[in-house]
């Protein structure tokens, strides 16, 4: 089995990147989904976050404000710490559950956001970052999203930067290409992992033409 990081900044396309890998075979194990999932509605995560913040939190229909709990976490960042330390621990425990199921051959890639802000490079046998110019993530953000652009720098700020993230990667995806140049390189990527996963040596390098 190889286990990848995979990470990139907001608007550079990693979603887009996880969507080829597992188009080429990859297991998927996303962390922003598993977040969701582990305070879903009558799970146990939900009951201590509710227990932790109050009922406040809970929408009508009984599961999660996120809205409402975002303004609450961002704001404090004691509050934050403290969600982070019912949430993430729940998320680890779903991720190796799902990485341990997998094949013993198998590609596992973690789509982890925060890899590099949360220093979770270790973790894996290699790292892939997404990367694409500031210029490249505004319009993404602001022409496809809808964001105002003061709101995609906020966002792009509070993240790592594209230097501290390169400085983690064994593979860099340049992505400032249309898609189906992206998909010609991730294909490529993807050789190179089932290489490593056979035994091969490690390769690292950037991606681009």
């Amino acid at each position: 089995m190889l286990t990848v990081g995979l990470t990139g900044g907001i608007g550079a396309g990693k979603s887009e990147v996880s969507r080829l890998l597992v188009e080429c075979g990859a297991v998927l194990i996303d962390a922003d989904r598993i977040a969701r999932e582990v305070v879903a509605p009558g799970t146990p995560g939900l009951a201590a976050v509710v227990e932790a913040f109050g009922e406040e939190i809970l929408a009508e229909d009984g599961g999660l404000d996120r809205p409402g709990l975002g303004a609450i976490v961002f704001a404090d960042e004691e509050k934050l710490a403290l969600l982070n330390s019912i949430v993430h621990p729940l998320v680890g425990a779903r991720s190796r559950e799902l990485e341990e199921a997998a094949a013993e051959d198998a590609v596992v890639v973690h789509d982890v956001p925060l890899l590099t802000e949360n220093g979770l490079a270790p973790l894996y046998d290699l790292v892939i970052v997404v990367d694409a110019s500031t210029e490249t993530q505004l319009e993404r953000l602001v022409g496809r999203r809808g964001m105002s652009e003061e709101d995609a720098r906020a966002r792009m700020a509070a993240q790592a930067t594209r230097e501290q993230r390169r400085e983690i990667a064994d593979i860099v995806i340049d992505n400032d290409v249309p898609l189906e140049e992206l998909t010609r390189r991730v294909k490529d990527v993807w050789a190179g992992l089932v290489r490593r996963a056979d035994g091969g040596p490690a390769d690292r390098r950037t991606a681009r033409e």
